[in-house]
């Protein structure tokens, strides 16, 4: 695991030690063990990376990493390295090192840019090919690796972190106010755009080749999830198959040579991960987890239950309001507007892990491939209700808006939502602010910055090209956006900002292919008996109690903190004089957040977003 980045002069000027130095030093808890860089001769190309050493200890695993006259820069984890290296060792390719970084190159030396393929794990790298004057950079097919780059006719920046590209002259500070529109529908930066103009993010699942002497890119998707050919298996094979490549994927990750613990909330996700552990470990597992003094939201019995069931070395943390604190610090590691709160209680849980472990496992993807939200029966029940739109707002529209009682009021309401795509009605079901919202919100001057544009384009435009069907549509996008953008990133910003490096089994990519081919109704089952076919083949190696409990999710209780000593530290933010986003948002409409949030009204989360939003823009643009 490693921080990346580089810089490439096309025409005019040259790279020079000091510039890299200070992309390496913005990035040095991505890998505090070692650091390296490359000039190339004609000082054209530089390359830098921060290492973190998890296989091959030794200077042997130093980077960036020559082959055959290529170097590369990378970051992340290839599972089958071993595997793939046997294979080429075979065909008479030699290695100086056991590193997977190594393999990585062979790979490319015999394949090309058809060597992601065979590429089974977590990456982002730039491989810098000199003979053919060209820069091939990729991320992996689920965006677990960040790769963010800028590009203008002169100079093409990349890093791991917006944090080192930032730090270069060529770049000027804006922030993107369509993104910033897009944040708040969201509650994170769609892909490409990262909340700063003129700095993409590559999309999961895409390669860039850029051509050195003509400073052109081209970028390319090379994978992406499919949901056309469905298995029709029984309950019984189908689980079989689910734990056969969980446990694969999980021994997978637990290769290391240095120590390995999990996060266990004691859902369904991280038990599994923790039971696949404990069949590949002489050792008791290291779990972590963090608990809360409102039992409402506390998840630490159901964690105890698979610590006492697996024999693990347990350890707890309690999560306080003051525990907010530390939010200015986070904003700014993340470095886009970012509103999942979960964030503040990711980043504590990986600091305790980090006092014992360098490596973490995680139940990340369980959701998005299983059918683990409620929305899902949300949308399951409107895809369904598309085969009869017509009839339902052509008739039922006009009955409704003749009876004036309560229910057929409620049911004209919900008749008129029909009339949207299903990509609206999705999109709303997960906002944090919707078109009305915003209206309220947002001031004449944001608008005239913005114009017509329609944040729900985005998800409209992603059902519509992916060419899945019905419910389906919500998994894709999930996997493809929601997943990529927000859980990915929250993972990775918190656990690499104290130098702890996450795996997740549930997302290596067989096992999502796998996912992808068990038909919906086994995911979520009747109206909405969620994650039914994991919850089935699960019941071998996780206690009922765990598993038919009632869903709290990994976050904190935003109700009761906006409620209590938050309250007053946001309304000194978001009220202040001094409030960069002051001129964009309407304040009577922000204040009355704050008056109207309590027993009957819930406004924490569009208040967090909110509060992300201005210690950002003080962070970046103060």
């Amino acid at each position: 695991m490693c921080g990346i980045a580089g810089k490439v002069y096309f025409k005019k000027g040259t790279t020079s030690e000091p510039e890299l130095r200070q992309m390496s030093a913005s990035i040095i808890h991505r890998g505090p063990d070692d650091e390296g860089i490359l000039i190339s001769q004609d000082r054209k190309v530089g390359l830098v990376n921060r290492r973190l050493a998890i296989i091959d200890l030794s200077v042997k695993g130093h980077q960036p990493m020559n082959y055959k006259g290529r170097w590369i820069t990378f970051n992340g984890e290839i599972y089958n390295f071993q595997e793939e290296r046997n294979k080429l060792i075979k065909e008479g390719y030699q290695f100086s090192s056991k590193t997977d970084t190594e393999v990585i190159l062979a790979l490319y030396d015999k394949y090309g840019t058809k060597c992601l393929k065979f590429l089974r794990g977590m990456f982002a790298f730039a491989i810098y090919d000199k003979a053919a004057s060209t820069l091939f950079l990729a991320r992996d097919r689920l965006g677990k690796k960040p790769l963010k780059y800028y590009l203008n006719k002169e100079v093409f920046i990349f890093a791991s972190e917006l944090k080192a590209i930032l730090t270069q002259k060529e770049v000027k500070r804006q922030p993107d106010f369509l993104a910033i529109y897009n944040y708040l529908t969201y509650g994170y930066v769609p892909a490409p755009s990262t909340g700063f103009i003129g700095i993409q993010k590559l999309e999961p699942g895409h390669f860039l080749s850029v051509d050195l002497k003509t400073g052109r890119i081209r970028k390319e998707k090379y994978w992406q999830p499919d949901y056309s050919d469905k298995l029709n298996l029984s309950i019984e094979a189908w689980s079989e198959r689910i734990l056969n490549l969980l446990e694969e994927s999980t021994r997978l990750r637990m290769i290391s040579d240095v120590p390995i613990g999990a996060f266990l909330s004691g859902g369904v996700d991280s038990s599994c991960v923790v039971a696949m552990m404990s069949r590949f470990s002489t050792k008791p597992i290291k779990t972590f987890t963090i608990r809360f003094k409102d039992q409402k939201w506390n998840e630490a019995p159901h964690a105890r239950r698979i610590a006492k069931m697996y024999k693990t070395d347990h350890r707890e943390l309690t999560a306080e309001p003051a525990s907010a604190e530390i939010l200015p610090f986070l904003v700014k590691q993340f470095e886009e507007p970012f509103s999942d709160a979960s964030s503040v209680v990711t980043y504590m849980v990986s600091k305790l892990a980090r006092e014992e472990v360098t490596v973490i496992l995680n139940g990340d993807g369980g959701d998005e491939n299983f059918g683990g939200y409620d929305r899902y029966c949300r949308l399951k029940r409107d895809a369904i209700l598309e085969n009869y739109k017509w009839f339902l707002t052509k008739v039922g529209l006009p009955v409704t808006s003749i009876i004036r009682t309560p229910y057929f009021s409620q049911m004209n309401r919900f008749l008129n939502k029909l009339k949207g795509s299903l990509a609206d009605r999705y999109v709303s079901y997960n906002s944090y602010f919707l078109k009305a919202d915003k209206e309220r919100l947002l001031s004449s001057k944001f608008y005239e910055i913005v114009g017509e544009y329609d944040s729900y384009k985005i998800i409209n435009d992603v059902f519509s090209a992916s060419g899945v069907k019905g419910a389906d549509s919500a998994l894709y996008f999930d996997i493809t956006n929601y997943l990529a953008s927000d859980l990915l990133v929250k993972v990775d910003i918190a656990s690499m900002a104290v130098s702890l490096e996450g795996r997740s089994p549930f997302l290596d990519h067989k096992l999502v292919e796998l996912a992808c081919q068990i038909p919906f109704d086994l995911k979520v089952r009747g109206k909405c008996n969620l994650k039914y076919i994991l919850k089935k083949a699960a019941e071998k190696v996780v206690p009922q109690e765990n598993l038919y409990r009632g869903k709290k999710g990994f976050s904190i209780p935003l109700k009761d903190w906006f409620s209590g000593s938050l309250k007053k530290y946001s309304e000194g933010i978001l009220l202040s004089k001094k409030a960069l986003s002051r001129d964009f948002f309407e304040e009577g409409e922000v204040s009355g957040m704050f008056e109207k949030h309590g027993d009957n009204a819930d406004f924490g989360p569009k208040l967090w977003s909110l509060l992300s939003l201005e210690l950002w823009f003080r962070a970046y643009f103060d």
